[in-house]
């Protein structure tokens, strides 16, 4: 997730910005995309928040990795795209839903380690705007592509809901907790992700934290609604998500569940050795597929 304290030092520019354009005008953005007949109903925050990378940026032929092309629309009719990378006689299949930053293909390597190192078959989404993905990111926007992922998996597959695991990395863990809250996945997997986005904010700019709702992707309040096993990890040297918001998190959830410490780790050096034993043993943990 790009540091909150850009994002929200570029709030008040944008802020600023905003109370001095007259009402015919539109607050630029910190991005190259340009301004969309949709962007208008993005709150300053969101505008803020997302910084998606646009195919063709990125690998989109990487290496080693077996995947197939996968289109599919959000209720709301918008056109995304995902990446579908199944594994023979899997020990499960994963949703994953990525951070704030790029797209799909930027997490190609961490693709090929569940498909081919772990007997993972996963399906990793864009956001719309990210990828190849149409549409301009929001909160709510991302919450029904995630949703439409869920369902596409599930054609995929030839799975239900509470046969698949629910992946997400920082942002992206905001959007899985709001999944399994909704229908409970097999398992839930949480990776550098945060209490609440207020409580980012509060940490970084408490005299601005206002302008993020304090009801916005409260994760705290969600993963209590679910239940079932959770695997969670943090780094304790991350600056851009707290160590202490990620215990917040574990604290508000429900048993069975088990969080891993990451030492010496900033908000994307979670990828370690001592991570991948204990997802190893959390999969091999998990009750069988279909009960």
């Amino acid at each position: 997730m790009v540091r909150f304290s850009v994002v929200l030092s570029l709030v008040v520019l944008a802020v600023v910005g905003f109370l001095g354009c007259s009402s015919a005008q539109v607050a630029s953005t910190p991005s190259e995309e340009k301004p969309s007949t949709t962007s208008k109903h993005r709150s300053l925050d969101e505008m803020l928040l997302f910084f998606p990378s646009k195919h063709p940026e990125g690998n989109w032929n990487p290496d080693g990795l077996r995947f197939q092309d996968v289109w599919f629309t959000a209720e709301d009719q918008t056109r995304l795209h995902g990446w579908y990378c199944p594994c023979d006689n899997p020990r499960a299949i994963v949703l994953m839903a990525h951070g704030n930053a790029g797209n799909v293909s930027d997490r190609a390597p961490w693709l090929k380690q569940l498909q081919s190192g772990m007997r993972v078959a996963a399906f990793m989404f864009d956001y719309r705007g990210y990828g190849r993905s149409e549409g301009v990111p929001t909160v709510q926007g991302v919450l029904q592509d995630a949703r439409a992922a869920r369902a596409r998996l599930r054609e995929l597959a030839g799975i239900k809901d509470s046969d698949m695991l629910i992946m997400g990395e920082s942002l992206g863990g905001a959007v899985a907790v709001q999944l399994a809250a909704e229908s409970a996945p097999r398992g839930l997997i949480l990776q550098s992700t945060f209490s609440s986005m207020r409580d980012v904010a509060d940490f970084h700019y408490p005299k601005l934290s206002w302008l993020v709702p304090a009801t916005k992707l409260d994760s705290t309040t969600a993963i209590a609604r679910y239940r079932g096993p959770l695997l969670q990890s943090h780094g304790d040297a991350d600056r851009t998500i707290p160590f202490a918001l990620g215990e917040k998190l574990f604290r508000a959830a429900n048993q069975p569940k088990s969080f891993v410490r990451v030492a010496q780790a900033d908000h994307n050096d979670w990828l370690t050795h001592q991570y991948l034993v204990q997802l190893n043993q959390f999969i091999d943990n998990l009750p069988p597929a279909g009960n």
